[in-house]
């Protein structure tokens, strides 16, 4: 065996085994062009020939695979039924506070263990909140203001 297709051969070896430890799509395009490059070499082809067409179908296959793979592989956000009490307005059941690092809310039913939306705050319990995130298990709240309070009929 040639001893460019011995190092072609390990170049796509690592490429493979390198995407095959990652979670994202990061060196199977180099893994192709490898693979043109061991083929390229096996076929008689010079040095400055297999590396470009390792250079050239690695920027191909990057440039025409990745938005395909980017629009079925997506390892993005998923959404839960939680997400839906964000935005939602809860009534305080146990104060709240940053400090003790206690409280819990209700909201739509369900109670949750919550923090308020300040470094030293407190919301006293019967105070109306609402939720602007979960954080793990608890949600973040922040006080309605005055005139929302009115409005809400929780």
């Amino acid at each position: 065996m040639e001893p460019m297709m011995i190092v072609w051969l390990v170049a796509l070896i690592v490429f493979a085994v390198g995407e095959g430890l990652t979670v994202g799509l990061t060196s199977v395009w180099f893994a192709v062009g490898s693979l043109g490059a061991l083929i390229a070499a096996g076929l008689g082809g010079g040095l400055w020939v297999q590396i470009a067409i390792f250079l050239v179908l690695s920027g191909l296959s990057m440039l025409l695979l990745r938005p395909l793979a980017k629009k079925y592989l997506k390892p993005g956000y998923t959404a839960t039924n939680a997400d839906r009490v964000i935005g939602q307005v809860g009534v305080v059941t146990q104060t709240v506070d940053e400090l003790a690092g206690t409280g819990e809310v209700r909201i739509s039913g369900q109670v949750w263990s919550a923090r308020v939306n300040s470094q030293e705050g407190s919301i006293p319990v019967g105070e109306k909140v609402r939720v602007l995130d979960i954080r793990g298990v608890k949600v973040l709240v922040e006080p309605l203001a005055e005139h929302e309070r009115n409005k809400e009929g929780v």
